[in-house]
């Protein structure tokens, strides 16, 4: 794995502290990656997601942005399983190269998108955000918890294991999984919240209850509303201290009428206003310094219908995440134009 071009650039610049003043600078950073899980085709997910526009409507924000274009990852000739975890050596390497590259992007001021990619990913970018930002929280939209560890995964694919890297309190229930020496947790349970779950499993669940995580399943928003949903969230991890946000964003988290072009769908998801109205309240908090799209797979996709209605949801709840609002941007007149003096009406 290495970084080439602006990539390795964007690495040279580093800050000692987290600013969290970044309304104009945006960097997106491209993740072509598909070993933490077994469908082929989520490591087109990056392209698809700019080709659908991303950079020209980031742009129309009034943002000034940065397309840092996608690391290069390699997979490891002998990666053999630990466990029933596949290529847990080449994930590992992965999440550190991706890491470095988050971290060197908050760290030289920007907000940073991320597109997965799968799930996998937010090991590293979240772990990368926090080396600029310890005092983090973490929001993770989801259909599922990702939350298990390789003694409770029923598959071993480590895009359902991310959460679990990172949280302190989990660090005796983890094993030592080859390829991962490089990190160690970092987050406390009190600094997540999930939104969107309707696919625990077992194991995740135990983990869920035992650690007091604060989630909201699908039927919590069916009963509370998402208005609701989304005041609790931002109390439960803002009402401490203002800290900035990582919003890591599966495209599952959506009903799969919305976002076909996933690898695993589960129905019931939410709504397109739904989601939007969670991008939108994150970002009216100011606080948002990072977020990951991931589970974009292009070639699930029944049809090219299919493909583009999941890949424009992924590129309007990064515009809604950064500002772009149901009521206009706001941005070409920022006043009432008033007309010239020598303005003439012509016939």
């Amino acid at each position: 794995m290495a970084l080439r071009g602006p990539l390795s650039r964007l690495l040279r610049f580093t800050l000692s502290s987290c600013q969290q003043n970044r309304s104009h600078s945006v960097a997106v950073l491209g993740a072509p990656f598909s070993k933490g899980q077994k469908r082929r085709g989520v490591e087109h997910g990056p392209k698809a997601i700019r080709d659908a526009g991303l950079v020209e409507r980031l742009s129309n924000l009034d943002y000034a942005v940065h397309d840092f274009g996608d690391l290069t990852f390699k997979h490891l000739e002998k990666d053999e399983h630990f466990m029933h975890v596949p290529f847990p050596r080449t994930v590992g390497r992965a999440n550190q190269l991706l890491s470095g590259a988050v971290s060197g992007a908050v760290g030289a001021g920007h907000t940073c998108i991320m597109l997965g990619g799968d799930h996998s990913l937010a090991i590293g970018s979240v772990e990368g955000h926090a080396q600029q930002c310890p005092d983090l929280c973490l929001i993770w939209v989801d259909a599922h918890a990702d939350i298990n560890t390789p003694l409770t995964s029923p598959s071993g694919n480590l895009h359902g294991q991310s959460v679990a890297f990172l949280l302190k309190d989990l660090q005796n229930k983890m094993p030592e999984v080859p390829g991962f020496s490089w990190m160690k947790p970092f987050l406390s349970a009190r600094d997540l919240v999930y939104i969107g779950l309707r696919d625990v499993d077992p194991g995740e669940h135990i983990i869920l209850k035992t650690l007091g995580i604060q989630y909201f399943s699908m039927r919590d928003i069916d009963r509370m509303g998402i208005q609701r949903v989304m005041e609790v969230t931002l109390d439960h991890l803002l009402a401490r201290k203002q800290r900035p946000i990582h919003l890591s964003f599966d495209i599952d988290a959506f009903d799969p009428s919305l976002a076909p072009a996933t690898g695993t769908p589960v129905n019931g998801g939410l709504t397109y206003r739904e989601g939007i109205y969670v991008t939108e309240e994150i970002h009216n908090t100011g606080l948002l310094s990072v977020m990951d799209v991931v589970e974009v797979n292009p070639t699930l996709g029944a049809t090219p219908e299919a493909v583009e209605a999941t890949t424009s949801l992924a590129v309007d709840i990064i515009s809604s995440a950064l500002g772009q609002t149901r009521e206009g941007a706001h941005i070409t007149f920022p006043k009432i134009p008033e007309p010239k003096e020598d303005t003439e009406l012509r016939l």
